[in-house]
């Protein structure tokens, strides 16, 4: 359909649209038009993506003179793929309407691992050995070599697109490309897609990717940092993004990565000695560049990870003159990696900031904090100069120089922890020294800053009102929308005790009570025995799960599901887990349904779909809390009450029932799908925990479905099922429309506040 958008036609490639979406759309043009940024709740399964797709390429082809670029953010390449399909369809309904002047050109781009299409790089097993298998046949030193001896190997597809991209014919036609259709594409051409989407990236209009691109510094400083202002960024899928910002500006340092830093410390003093002895010259020439401190532009292929330091906080200034001989700056290295190895000999857990973790260092062994800044750079350099290729094994000397550059660069906002074993396991040491990143608002200030709007949205950023003041900016726009629906398909419970009214909780003092273990066995044993199809479970941790699914095992409970349905299992393997699933989603297509129990915080939960008949129950078993002894996040909690006055009890409920509502909201994924949730703990009864649920769970949530014990639960159950057994009618008997047409929106009155009187 096509319609008017105040003074925008938006295409849309639908004959109907919903309400929520034509909301959605609305405020999200005002957030363009302002120019600002915005944070947009909208419940699963209402077309959220393609409401999104439709309504910013729309925006682009109404405002000719002032073209916007889209950066999309995924979190998996699933999503990714799964985006790029919905704007195939909308390119192609936008082609046939607007015609030839709605062209655009949108790519994928993701990993060598993902992208590779040459055999002998691609079968490495994970992505460090790809990239390294990748530089060993295109650095230009390897090609410099190769012209003079045929016989050393070259990648014949990256050879093949540099001659096209020197003649200047190395692009891609018009259209949307997934990264299969980019591996095909460059197959047929003989180009390496990978080297071919990131230079096709700065063309494109539209770019999808993963969110590291934009967050992680080491990335968006090869990728993103020539993205021009005038480029719209999209988070999807965004209730975490605070913890992906956070990981990008941590790191952990073991023994095992220290001693894997002396090895790699020696071979380069090997290789440095080497290069002495047979071309002095290439040290020399190195010398003179740092001491002019020139700023090296290297070919695509040459370029490894930028920075770790947030672009702003880089100092455009000459490397140290300590540091720029080679044999010097190893000897710098070393005495890093002994001091770091001293304070890995503790009996005891130490945390200081970052202050006093590097005047300690400068007493110790005499590095100076400009010295550790530059030693990401430096270390970048050298392994350049002695041209390097096989990077994978020089992982661990670079995690030693983002420690250093990081706590070179920041005073604040970060905690170096030293913690001799983990809390969970005393008995096993395994020191580890991490620094630890407490302010999620400093990796994504410099995009906030740099693009002129940024759309922050998810089904679950509940409550809403923490995301500005945890990411320390001002949006425009903030809102959260409910789900227009012809039927209640969704039916959310709370339980909070078992058939024999024992209180069931996770609670650190009842978890391991046997009688609350065994009401849970209860519970999941009568839902099975009358909910067809697929059943999902949540746990709140990995060790949690193993206990009570042992308990379950040893009472004959388990026994008893299997009489009813197969029960598969989330391990933290994922291709076992990838396996579990397959198989889930065969006994389910075979009609007998299966049972998939699954963590909270795991890779299930973010990412997996249980629509249709693969979930119709999900419960929830106990409050997915972090573990609160852990003291990285006693340290942030710390941080975050003294910086940006949010309480400890706040912000655990907030991150706990975040991750409640992304794990129940995975049952329901479009309006003629159905399903119940149940949220087992007796802690959800409490209006404090349940308030910070999304609008969309809650308004279904009645109060006849609180403190409901097994039976009771069971009985909601089979009447919930029997009134969605009858035809669904999706234009909706009860006079309110969930489905627009075109004479509906020509029709349609909007009232002060957006909503639509029809």
């Amino acid at each position: 359909m096509k319609f008017q958008l105040e003074d925008v036609t938006i295409y849309f490639p639908y004959d109907n649209i919903y309400p929520e979406q034509y909301q959605y759309m609305l405020e999200l043009k005002r957030a363009l038009d302002a120019k600002g940024h915005c944070l947009l709740e909208m419940p699963t399964g209402t077309g959220k993506t393609i409401a999104l797709l439709s309504l910013i390429t729309s925006y682009r082809l109404s405002k000719p003179s002032n073209p916007i670029k889209l950066l999309y953010c995924t979190r998996t390449v699933h999503e990714m793929e799964k985006t790029l399909a919905e704007l195939k369809l909308l390119y192609n309904y936008q082609l046939q309407h607007f015609g030839p002047g709605a062209r655009m050109l949108a790519i994928g781009l993701s990993s060598r691992k993902n992208l590779c299409v040459n055999p002998s790089v691609v079968s490495a097993e994970n992505r460090d050995s790809v990239d390294a298998g990748c530089r060993k046949l295109t650095a230009s030193w390897v090609r410099a070599i190769a012209v003079e001896n045929p016989n050393i190997p070259t990648c014949s597809y990256y050879e093949n697109y540099d001659t096209a991209d020197k003649a200047g014919t190395s692009t891609l036609p018009a259209g949307v490309y997934t990264l299969q259709e980019l591996r095909l594409y460059g197959k047929e051409k003989g180009w390496c897609p990978y080297f071919l989407a990131r230079h096709m990236v700065q063309q494109a209009n539209v770019v999808v990717y993963s969110y590291q691109y934009l967050l992680d510094p080491k990335v968006a400083g090869i990728i993103s940092k020539e993205m021009e202002r005038e480029c719209v960024v999209v988070f999807d899928e965004a209730h975490n993004i605070d913890n992906v910002c956070i990981e990008a500006l941590s790191v952990s340092v073991r023994k095992q990565t220290l001693e894997g830093a002396t090895r790699n410390l020696s071979r380069m003093s090997n290789e440095i000695e080497r290069l002495k002895a047979t071309d002095a010259g290439r040290l020399r020439v190195e010398y003179n560049r740092l001491v002019e401190g020139l700023a090296q532009r290297l070919p695509a292929q040459d370029v490894w990870l930028a920075n770790p330091a947030l672009p702003d906080d880089i100092m455009k200034e000459a490397v140290p003159g300590n540091i720029r001989k080679a044999e010097h700056f190893l000897s710098v290295l070393r005495r890093f990696v002994q001091y770091l190895n001293g304070r890995l000999e503790t009996d005891n857990v130490e945390k200081e900031g970052p202050v006093a973790f590097v005047a300690s260092i400068n007493t110790q062994v005499g590095i100076d904090q400009k010295m550790l800044k530059f030693c990401y750079d430096r270390l970048h350099s050298l392994m350049l100069t002695l041209e390097i290729t096989d990077t994978d094994e020089f992982l661990h000397i670079q995690t030693v120089c983002d420690l250093a550059t990081l706590v070179g660069t920041y005073t604040r906002g970060f905690s170096i922890i030293i913690e001799p074993y983990d809390e969970r396991m005393p008995h096993i040491p395994d020191p580890v020294l991490q620094l630890t990143c407490h302010d999620a608002s400093l990796a994504i200030k410099p995009v906030f800053e740099r693009f002129q709007s940024v759309v922050i949205t998810s089904g679950t950023l509940s409550p809403i009102d923490l995301y500005p003041r945890l990411l320390n900016f001002n949006p425009v726009v903030s809102r959260s929308f409910k789900m227009s629906l012809t039927r209640d398909c969704i039916c959310p419970m709370v339980l909070t005790r078992g058939s024999d009214q024992l209180p069931v909780s996770t609670k650190y003092d009842l978890r391991s009570d046997p009688g609350v273990e065994k009401n849970y066995g209860k519970l999941l044993l009568e839902m099975v025995s009358v909910v067809p199809d697929g059943v999902v479970c949540f746990f709140v941790s990995y060790s949690y799960m193993d206990g009570i699914v042992n308990s379950w095992h040893e009472s004959g409970i388990l026994k008893d599901i299997m009489q009813y349905k197969l029960v598969f299992i989330e391990t933290q393997d994922v291709v076992e887990t990838t396996l579990a699933l397959d198989n889930y989603r065969k006994a389910c297509d075979s009609g007998r349904g299966a049972v998939f129990f699954s963590v909270a915080r795991g890779k299930v939960a973010e990412g997996i779909d249980f629509d249709r008949h693969y979930g119709r129950l999900v419960i929830m078993f106990g409050v997915p809390f972090q573990y609160t002894l852990s003291r990285i996040l006693l340290a942030r909690l710390e941080y975050l009450r003294e910086t940006f006055q949010i309480k400890e009890g706040d912000f655990l409920t907030f991150d706990a029932l975040r991750q409640a509502a992304q794990c129940v909201g995975r049952v329901i994924r479009s309006k003629a799908d159905y399903g119940m949730m149940i949220f087992a703990d007796k802690r959800y009864s409490r209006h404090d925990k349940r308030s910070k649920l999304p609008g969309w769970i809650l308004s279904h949530l009645r109060d006849a479905h609180l403190n409901l014990s097994t039976d009771m639960a069971v009985y909601i159950a089979k009447e919930f099922l029997r009134k969605m057994a009858q035809p669904y009618d999706k234009n909706g008997a009860l006079g309110k429309k969930t489905l627009l047409s075109q004479e509906d929106l020509e029709n349609m009155i909007t009232g002060p506040d957006g909503e639509m009187l029809l």
